[in-house]
């Protein structure tokens, strides 16, 4: 009982000691425009106070009150929460902000963020608070003209159309400013009112640049309808708000990602000093964080704007939500298909089967009758004419038709048997050359893929690379590091610039590539489609139940033992040989027994005396007359005897010639038994690569993560965080490749099968996985 008494009264004391020192703050807030944007931003804002003022401090926060861009409204809205129960009026807005300093005295605490640029503001170097009671002020490094320095840089413009909200000219003197600005400059603006609908379209006649200085009203239909009115101009931009602006496809900012966290950060100190006592005016007035220009990639693309890779070390390539696209984009199969189709060095293949066509075509044409025709015109000396007594007319002329048909001919039957071989084998020589096609393709595509995740990973690298100089600095600028290190990451960064700038030239290159290999113009701006094991072209192929074959140890040597098999099928090598061999044995028969059979041909003639004049062209009265035409007909029968001994010659040489043929098969033999072992060991390497190369990226990571907080506090020396970034870089690359190089080893497999799965039916797939698994059930 006493127990229980104690454990009431400790209770019961707990809770007026949590009541006791709970307190209570209600919070007003004030905006220029309410939208679901600023309710999600609100939102973040109230965490973060919260978790600043902790759970002793209960924080109402009243709902925002609006003046949509009424300054008397704004003023109107700030009276109202000054005389109610809230404790601090948190003011956010350009207008909010001219009301307030319109105000003069504040009978509650104030913290405002106007969001004006600091070129409107003129403070002393020195004053770092208002100095006026219940007021702070949160002013950030926002500035118009170092803006347009910044865009300037990056773009030499001559025209700038600068868009600001409707309200901006008259509530704060932005035309003077700007004015001023350009009064020295060769470049001139125009100043362009935002419409609600995003629509600037006949406004941005005569500019060849666009700042944009305002639309954070515009909902997200209307700020796209804006940027895609832009960038179809082909006119580069830039914003001077933020850059979630860059990544929904504006060109560029000078504004880091990270301002808006150190914005709520700031707010929620600037709470918790006034709730603990301290006067807004007593409170810092500056928000230092370093602008760093930020630029979308594909944006970029779309307006051709020209990108230098100098820009590389100070600017944050971001990839955006603009719709840019290549010219084409080709899946693997559309390769392998435009290579088999279109590629030149195939072509050429092709036409030296249609030569080897045409061979066979005249070996073939010996056995066809040869027809020819003369004529003859004949002049004699007129006084051997004149005695010939009408034989030997002064004038003649004549025709002549010949004909030889071979009937029979060892030679030529054996020239085309020959040839035909020849004709395959030469077949055979394409079919090869066309697979070699379709492996160069697709070494190309994975190639091409490999290299587009390493320029992305490169990417990622320097800007690991870039807040690791952050870091540095700070710790330098701490006294917590020396300034090697600082020169240290400069020099990394450098490194890194010029390896992405070495990767995406790499990936150019290998766009090229393609482009030969499919017989485009070789700066055709391609892109290639992701690939990856079942999914997309890839989901109805069979490379998952490959791999689950070739991961087990017990059924591996089946499934090698009936690769070989359907090689020595399919190999066009071999058959190229066999086709050879035949033609050579063909030969060899025809300088042995074949040169004792003889070869038949019939030949015949026909003689036409078209015309006779002159001397001797009457006969002698009584002479008998010749006929006008006469023919003849014979058959030839030729056994050759002794051919300077060529026949033996040939002979020899034909067997020397198999002799060869059959080494060269035993070769083939071999290679492709050792290259399918080779290629299965690839691919179970491969993996156990993918495996746990996922495993190694997610190590790398999280320790990376923890090496640069360790870092950031003076715990560990430079050189731990440098490998930690290096190991990381190296397990991105390993994982998001493995993939890719595990289908590249299976097409270089299907390469040794003489078997493509992406160039073969369904049925045929089905076919091949059924002769396989029956194999290996029999086997095994």
């Amino acid at each position: 009982m006493k127990k229980q008494l104690v454990v009431v009264v400790f209770l019961l004391a707990s809770f007026f000691s949590f009541a006791q020192s709970s307190k209570t703050i209600n919070i007003g807030v004030l905006v220029d425009k309410d939208s679901k944007e600023n309710l999600a931003l609100f939102e973040k804002l109230k965490n973060e106070i919260r978790s600043v003022m902790g759970q002793d401090t209960n924080m109402i926060f009243k709902s925002p009150l609006e003046n949509n861009y009424d300054l008397e409204l704004a003023k109107t809205n700030f009276i109202a929460l000054e005389k109610s129960e809230v404790n601090i009026i948190l003011a956010f807005g350009v207008i909010n902000n001219i009301a307030l300093y319109q105000q003069k005295s504040y009978g509650k605490p104030v913290i405002v963020f106007g969001s004006v640029n600091s070129d409107f503001i003129d403070l002393p170097a020195q004053q770092n608070t208002t100095g006026i009671n219940n007021l702070a002020y949160i002013i950030a490094p926002l500035s118009y003209k170092k803006d347009l320095e910044a865009f300037n840089s990056i773009y030499e413009f001559k025209k700038v159309g600068i868009l600001v909200d409707e309200y901006l000219p008259e509530a704060l003197p932005v035309r003077a400013l700007f004015d001023d600005y350009f009064a020295d400059k060769k470049t001139s603006y125009s100043l362009i009112n935002i419409p609600e609908d995003g629509n600037i379209a006949n406004s941005l006649e005569g500019i060849d640049a666009v700042y944009l200085a305002g639309g954070f009203a515009l909902t997200d239909d209307a700020f796209k309808k804006m940027v895609n009115i832009i960038n179809d101009k082909e006119l580069p931009s830039f914003s001077a708000n933020r850059k979630l602006d860059v990544e929904k496809g504006i060109l560029a900012t000078n504004q880091p990602a990270t301002n808006l966290d150190q914005f709520f950060r700031r707010l929620a100190l600037n709470v918790e000093a006034v709730v603990n006592g301290t006067n807004p005016s007593e409170l810092p007035l500056k928000l230092d964080y370093n602008n760093r220009l930020s630029l979308n990639f594909n944006t970029a693309k779309q307006i051709n704007f020209p990108l230098r890779y100098s820009m590389l070390g100070t600017v944050d390539i971001v990839g955006g939500n603009s719709s840019y696209s290549a010219d084409n984009t080709y899946s693997i199969v559309d390769i392998m298909n435009g290579v088999v189709n279109k590629n030149l060095g195939l072509e050429v293949e092709r036409k030296n089967v249609d030569l080897s066509t045409q061979d066979l075509k005249t070996a073939k044409s010996n056995f066809l009758p040869d027809v020819s025709a003369s004529a003859t015109a004949a002049y004699l000396d007129p006084r051997v004419a004149e005695i010939s007594g009408g034989t030997n007319p002064e004038f003649s002329t004549s025709g002549t038709v010949g004909l030889q048909q071979v009937l029979y001919s060892e030679s030529a039957g054996a020239g085309i048997t020959i040839q035909d071989n020849i004709q395959k084998a030469q077949q055979e020589t394409f079919n090869a050359a066309e697979l070699d096609a379709l492996l160069n393709a697709s070494v190309a595509y994975f190639n091409t893929l490999i290299l587009k995740t390493n320029v992305e990973i490169q990417g990622q690298n320097l800007e690991v690379t870039k807040k690791n100089l952050e870091i540095s600095e700070q710790n330098f600028q701490a006294g917590a590091s020396s300034k090697s290190d600082v020169l240290r990451f400069r020099s990394e960064l450098a490194q890194n610039m010029q390896t992405l700038i070495e990767a995406g030239n790499q990936l150019s290159e290998s766009y090229y590539s393609i482009n030969q290999l499919m017989n485009n113009p070789i700066n055709l701006e391609i892109d290639v489609e992701e690939a990856s094991i079942s999914e997309g072209l890839f989901i109805n192929y069979k490379y998952d139940d490959f791999k689950d074959i070739l991961d087990n140890p017990k059924l591996r040597p089946f499934l090698i033992e009936f690769l070989i098999k359907e090689a020595k099928l399919n190999a066009p090598e071999l058959k190229n040989i066999d086709y050879n061999l035949r033609a050579i044995q063909r030969n060899y028969r025809l300088n042995s027994s074949g040169r004792f059979v003889p070869t038949v041909a019939l030949q015949g003639n026909y003689n036409l005396a078209i015309s006779q004049s002159g001397k001797g062209s009457v006969p002698v009265l009584g002479s008998p007359v010749a006929p006008d035409g006469v023919y003849n007909l014979g058959l030839n029968v030729s056994l050759p005897i002794f051919q300077q001994n060529q026949r033996n010659i040939n002979k020899q040489t034909a067997k020397i010639q198999e002799d060869q043929l059959n080494i060269q098969k035993a070769n083939t033999d071999l290679n492709i038994e050792n290259n399918i072992n080779v290629l299965v060991l690839d691919l179970t390497n491969e993996i156990a690569n993918i495996e746990i190369s996922k495993v190694a990226e997610v190590t790398a990571k999280e320790s990376l993560g923890l090496t640069q907080s360790s870092y950031a506090e003076g715990a560990i020396p430079l050189i731990q965080l440098i490998d930690a970034q290096t190991n990381y870089l190296q397990s991105q690359l390993a994982s998001a490749t493995a993939n890719y190089n595990y289908l590249l080893a299976s097409m270089q497999l299907e390469r040794a099968i003489g078997y493509f799965f992406l160039m073969n039916t369904e049925d045929s797939n089905q076919a091949f996985m059924q002769r396989a698994n029956e194999f290996i059930l029999n086997k095994n």
